[in-house]
This record gives C-alpha cells, structure tokens and sequence, in this order.
C-alpha cells in the first residue's frame, strides 16, 4: 500500500498523526507531514486507512497497487 498526502489540502487538523503517529508527524505550524516514503508496511495498512478516513480535506490518498 503507498499513501500520498497532499500538503495543499492538509489545514493541520492532526488527526493524522493522532490516529497513525507512526506514519505521519506534525511540522512546527502542526501541518502533515508523512514519515514513511510512500510505502506502508503490512501492520500499519489499517491506521492509514484510519488516517485517511479522519482527514477532513481528504489530503491523504491511499494505493493499493
């Protein structure tokens, strides 16, 4: 699975980095910021989702290709 964040849409609401802080962090104004390279290992595919589905913007995107 690859996750893209959109920096454009993220508002820096958090709730990325609250329900997934393993794959995303906050930067100094508490925008997104997406820890992983694109790549989400196995055991974290269900917090990206989470992650994903919390963001008001939809500034995260999920592939599974």
């Amino acid at each position: 699975m690859k996750v893209r964040l959109d920096p454009d849409r993220c508002q820096g609401h958090g709730r990325c980095y609250t329900v997934a802080p393993a794959l995303f962090s906050g930067d100094d104004e508490g925008y997104a910021l997406a820890l992983a390279d694109g790549e989400i290992p196995a055991d974290q595919a269900r917090r990206a989702e989470s992650a994903a589905a919390n963001c008001p913007e939809h500034a995260i995107t999920l592939d599974d290709a």
